[in-house]
Parts: C-alpha cells; sequence; structure tokens
C-alpha cells in the first residue's frame, strides 16, 4: 500500500487548499474530550464483552431454558402497548439512552469539536457513508438470489441488508486496550466520529425502512414533546423531574407511532444545546481556550452535563444489558456453527463486516486524498488506515438491534444473525489486531511524544506553538 503522489507545488501567490493532511492531530481541547470518551468506553467495551459471554455461555449450557425464560418475560402495562419482554425491554428502552448519547455527541463534534470546520468532517463522514454502503452493497450481491420469501415468516433475505453496516466503537475500543496497542489520537478520534456518523446513519435507516406501520398522531404527539424539551433545555432548565418525564412521554408516543422507539432518544440529544454563552463567544471568534468549559452554562452547555451524567449509565448499563438479551444464541457447537454459517444471510453478513467495512472505509478515504489532493499525515501511513478500517467491522449492538428489526426477536434467521455478527466482529478484531500490532512500534513513539510536557503547563508541547494549540 503506497501514499498517493505528492501533489505538485502550487505557484507562487496561490494558497495550498485548506484540507492538506489526513488524519493531522486535532486540538489539544479536542483530544483531550475524545480521551476521556474512549476511557470510559473502554470500561463499557469490556462490560459489553462480559454481558455477551455471560449470555453465549448461559445459552449453551443446561440451564438455557432458564436464560430463554427470563429473556422472554413481559411486564409493562397493556393499555400503554408497552407489554414487552425483557429483550424488547433491552432494544426499545434501554438503547434509547445509547442513542441518546450518540445525538449528543454528533452535535458537540459538528457544533463544538474540530468537525465543525468542513474540511476535518469531510474524512470521517465520507469514511462513514462508504463503510456503511460497501457492506450493504455486497452483502446485496450475496443474497440477490434469496431476496423472495424463504420461508422466514415472509421476511426476504434481502431485508437483512442493513446489519452489517454499523461500528460498535465500545467493542473496537475493548478490542484496542485487549491488545495494549497505542492508537494515534488522530485515529481513535477518525474511528470515534466515524462510530458517531455511523450510529446516526443506522437510527436513519431504521425509521426509513423498518417501520411497517406509522400512526401519525402519536408521532406528531412526541414531536411536540421532543419540541418541548428542547425549549426547556435551551432555557438552562435541567430539573431531572421535569426532563425525565418529557423524555418518558417522547419515548412512550414514539414506540406507539411505529417508528422505532430509539429514535426519540437521538432527537432529544439534537434538541440539547452545545455551547455556553462563553464558549459561543469564543468559537465564534476562534479563540476557545484549552481550559475553558465546566457543562454549567458557561463551557460548552447543557450537552456536556448531560454526556457526563448518562453515558456511564449508556455504556455501564444500557449496552451491557441489551448484549446479554441479544446475545444469547444456541450455537450447537462446531456443527451447529457450520449449519448457521450455511445461511447465505449469515455469510454475506461476515463477509460484509470483514471485508465490505474495510473496502469502504479504506477506500473512500482514498478518493478523498485522490480527489483532494490531501497527503496522508507524514507520522502515519496507509496500513494505520487499513488497521483502523479492519477495526470498524467490528460490528454489534446496532446490527444485533437491526438484525431483531429484519427477521423478528427468537426467530431461526435471527439466531444466524447473531452467529454470523459474533464470528464477523470477531474475524475483524482478529486481522485488526495483526496489522496494528506490526505498528505498535510507531504508535508508542507518537504516544510518547503527545504526552511530553516540558514546560508543565498541562498542555502537550506538541499541541503548542500552532493552530492546533487553540
Amino acid at each position: 500500500m503506497t501514499t498517493p503522489p505528492t501533489p505538485p507545488p502550487h505557484p507562487r501567490g496561490h494558497r495550498a487548499p485548506r484540507l492538506a493532511r489526513l488524519f493531522a492531530r486535532g486540538s489539544w481541547p479536542e483530544t483531550r474530550r475524545i480521551s476521556s470518551v474512549l476511557r470510559k468506553e473502554t470500561v463499557g467495551g469490556a462490560l459489553l464483552l462480559l454481558g455477551t459471554l455471560i449470555a453465549l455461555v448461559w445459552a449453551n449450557s443446561p440451564w438455557a431454558d432458564a436464560y430463554t425464560r427470563l429473556r422472554d418475560t413481559a411486564i409493562g402495562p397493556h393499555a400503554l402497548h408497552l407489554h414487552l419482554t425483557l429483550g424488547q425491554w433491552a432494544a426499545d428502552g434501554l438503547l434509547a439512552i445509547f442513542f441518546f448519547i450518540a445525538g449528543l455527541e454528533l452535535k458537540r463534534e459538528f457544533v463544538a469539536g474540530d468537525l465543525r470546520d468542513p474540511h476535518r468532517a469531510l474524512v470521517p463522514v465520507v469514511a462513514a457513508v462508504g463503510g456503511m454502503a460497501a457492506p450493504a452493497l455486497l452483502y446485496v450481491i450475496l443474497n440477490w438470489n434469496s431476496g423472495g420469501d424463504d420461508g422466514d415468516g415472509g421476511s426476504g433475505a434481502l431485508r437483512g441488508w442493513a446489519i452489517p453496516t454499523a461500528t460498535d466503537i465500545a467493542f473496537a475500543v475493548a478490542v484496542l486496550a485487549v491488545i495494549s496497542t497505542h492508537l494515534p489520537t488522530a485515529l481513535r478520534t477518525f474511528l470515534l466520529t466515524l462510530a458517531v456518523v455511523d450510529d446516526l446513519l443506522a437510527i436513519t435507516i431504521i425509521a426509513l425502512f423498518y417501520t411497517d406501520t406509522l400512526a401519525l398522531a402519536p408521532l406528531l404527539g412526541a414531536l411536540g414533546v421532543i419540541a418541548l424539551f428542547g425549549l426547556l433545555v435551551q432555557k438552562r432548565i435541567r430539573s431531572p423531574w421535569l426532563l425525565i418525564p418529557l423524555a418518558l412521554t417522547a419515548w412512550t408516543l414514539m414506540h406507539a407511532s411505529g417508528i422505532h422507539a430509539t429514535v426519540a432518544g437521538v432527537l432529544l440529544g439534537f434538541a440539547v444545546p452545545v455551547l455556553g454563552a462563553r464558549s459561543a463567544d469564543a468559537t465564534a471568534s476562534g479563540h476557545q481556550q484549552a481550559g475553558q468549559g465546566t457543562g454549567h452554562g458557561t463551557g460548552h452547555g447543557m450537552a456536556e452535563h448531560f454526556e457526563h451524567v448518562w453515558r456511564p449509565v449508556s455504556a455501564g448499563v444500557a449496552v451491557p444489558v441489551f448484549a446479554f438479551f441479544s446475545a444469547g444464541v444456541t450455537v450447537g457447537g462446531l456443527s451447529g456453527l457450520a449449519t448457521s454459517l450455511q445461511d447465505r444471510v449469515a455469510l454475506g453478513i461476515v463477509a460484509a463486516l470483514v471485508v465490505g467495512k474495510t473496502i469502504g472505509i479504506l477506500g473512500a478515504t482514498a478518493l478523498v486524498a485522490r480527489f483532494t489532493r490531501a497527503r496522508l499525515d507524514p507520522s502515519l501511513s496507509w496500513w494505520d488506515v487499513l488497521g483502523a478500517s479492519l477495526l470498524a467491522g467490528i460490528g454489534f449492538t446496532v446490527s444485533l438491534l437491526i438484525g431483531e428489526l429484519a427477521f423478528g426477536a427468537g426467530s431461526e434467521r435471527d439466531e444466524h444473525v447473531k452467529v454470523a455478527v459474533l464470528t464477523g466482529s470477531l474475524l475483524a478484531a482478529t486481522a485488526a489486531t495483526l496489522v496494528l500490532r506490526a505498528r505498535n512500534h510507531t504508535y508508542r513513539r507518537l504516544h510518547e511524544a503527545e504526552q511530553v510536557d516540558a514546560d508543565a503547563d498541562g498542555i502537550p508541547d506538541v499541541h503548542q506553538g500552532s493552530l492546533t494549540a487553540r
């Protein structure tokens, strides 16, 4: 793999394009924030892996029936159409918190983060689109002849086209922690941003393509409640006694509308303001200070406050519990695994996660480099982009959710989907480990350079003396 050719020098008096380097180091405030987020996601990823492991062991033990009974236990009021199984509560309810955080994160990235600059946003956004389009296309190609009614409740194989499109950042970061690689900050930021854009596109796909019926009145009611929620948070009202009931009402109405209730989580996240008064002024002037921001109306605003409160709930409770109720598939040993992977849906998912994701992200990034004449940051190589692309093939949380929506929770094909998602994610993690570990000596050197603070002012020296220190 070679770096795209260096563009010729610009004539005297002409400026070079602003997008000069791909995967350049970001600003210190953004680097610090991304590091904090990923530390929390590492813990969440460990709990996710633990929940998955417990579910798999239990579902393949002599007590598998007890696991199934627990997952299928229904609770909730019939009158509100909320008499759901525990598995459904995890998928529809707890994941709404996960998508609320995704909405907050995406808005922060494009309002207060480095990605408010369209030139910086271009690479992860285009890579996210490529990383969703290529797996979907590969899945469709492999399942084209199975697109009709195949006896799976009238749901053809093509209904699963969106399953391999999402990246699970918690799972990916947990893999990084296990293999002990010092992935450069720029690549970590790229992965996180790509995963967040992934989540937005995934929830859009769920709303548009996996909504069978639509009740207009509850939908309008949900949007009205979300608008009221947004008005209150814009006025800096934080009372949980007021905001949580509004959020639950919006979720209930969205669920009643026929659109997947997690969509309410994303919309509520978008409604939260990102900047406080001082931050807005500083951002407008282009001189926001590294240490500014407390989340109390003077720094990054309400979004930082809500993210601080709810991210631990999402990473530590919502996602691991969902994994526990969704990953418990009875494999049946090697013969059962082979049987599941003979399903073309399963094969399509595995190929799309491992090959499609890699081609989509790597190819999209190369196209950005080709058509913008941008160069890869000198500290990195295209092998690093390949490793990150393979790591993005770890799909879990959203992939399992879409599998349930496509084929029905607990159906035979849904069981095959779970096996395929786990297999594909494991293969992608293994391939990424081989590539990234081979480059770990370079990453360790870059990591050490990023820690040097000779003047002991709390800001690493690499972030000073240039525009990145702003």
